[in-house]
């Protein structure tokens, strides 16, 4: 098995080496690419020093079977046609082909099979804040049909990358040392703030995050379900929060609804409001799974559940989804 990362520096690039390792993802071979800056990096994996090489239309990839793109959308359309020319499976943590299509967006607990239908040898990984949401959403789907969803993220800097997340502690530092903070990676100052902005404004107002998570969900579950999204930065470093409102066309109790998540796919419940227990950011940084809990009924729907989820953005959200994808591909004998 010959292994690429794309974007090996970077927040996702890293998590990949973690995640591969953690999971002793079958590596007969790694090579890891990079931009000018980041080429010539050297780093560790499973005790052998990798250096980066320069990402180049070449045929560096020949003979590679899994690509794992994690460098932008511009670099994923630039090069996706030297990735896969060779037969590599390119699978895309950008947003360069979410929507397109001919290529599957996939989340393992829900649609897997949707991978082994692509035509162009890409699947793409969904936006971070989609994939915690139809994991857990999945579970509810199994018991009714969701009609409609309304959900608020409260997401952390890692969204933005490892440079916003280390922007984040230096403006911390700033603040309290009675410094002017650097604002570069968010639109404000995020140290203690919340930012009710993430990616630009489209014409319908709504931001293009918002319209992703819309958009996404429809397409991974196969669904007809209405998304409204409010997408927040607010200062937690790496783990995404979301406050979710879900319809369904018969009523589902919250003890059904416990159940799904215990016996769901990549979900952890953590829900006892007497013992003050629920999912906190500050305490799932690095675990696999999502968190759900604060589930209740909705009171002004009948029909209506609301809940709480916590998970790791750079984990779950971006990198372990893309080798849960590619783990698939290998399992059901789709990819040698």
């Amino acid at each position: 098995m010959k292994v690429a990362i794309v974007g090996a520096s970077g927040a996702v690039g890293q998590e990949f080496l973690r995640v591969l390792d953690e999971r002793n993802f079958p590596i007969d071979e790694l090579l890891l690419f990079g931009s000018q800056r980041s080429a010539g990096s050297k780093y560790t994996f499973r005790g052998k020093e990798i250096e980066v090489k320069l990402l180049q239309h070449n045929d560096d990839f020949k003979g590679v079977d899994i690509a794992f793109t994690s460098a932008g959308g511009g670099t994923s359309k630039d090069f996706a046609e030297t990735i896969t020319k060779y037969g590599a499976v390119m699978i895309d943590n950008s947003s360069a082909f979410r929507m397109d299509a001919d290529v599957p967006l996939v989340v393992p607990e829900c649609n897997a099979e949707d991978a082994l239908n692509r035509p162009r040898n890409i699947i793409a990984n969904p936006n971070c804040t989609t994939i915690m949401m139809v994991v857990a959403l999945q579970a509810l789907e199994n018991i009714s049909h969701i009609k409609r969803i309304h959900v608020s993220s409260y997401q952390a800097a890692s969204g933005a990358g490892a440079a916003a997340m280390a922007e984040l502690y230096e403006q911390y530092r700033q603040v309290l040392a009675g410094e002017k903070p650097t604002v570069d990676k968010f639109a404000y100052q995020l140290a203690f703030n919340v930012i009710p902005q993430i990616d630009v404004f489209t014409e319908n107002g709504y931001t293009k995050e918002e319209m992703k998570m819309y958009n996404e969900t429809k397409k991974i579950m196969h669904t007809d379900c209405e998304v409204s999204a409010m997408c927040v930065r607010v200062p937690s470093l790496r783990c995404h929060s979301e406050a979710i409102w879900a319809e369904t066309e018969q009523p589902v109790s919250v003890e059904a609804f416990k159940e799904a998540v215990k016996n769901g796919n990549g979900l952890q419940l953590e829900d006892n409001p007497a013992e003050k227990q629920y999912p906190m950011p500050l305490f799932h940084e690095n675990c696999d799974d999502v968190y759900v809990g604060r589930i209740r009924k909705d009171l002004a729907n009948p029909n209506g559940l609301t809940f709480w989820l916590v998970s790791d953005q750079i984990k779950k959200g971006a990198a372990l989804n893309a080798v849960q994808i590619a783990e698939y591909l290998i399992k059901v004998g789709n990819i040698k």
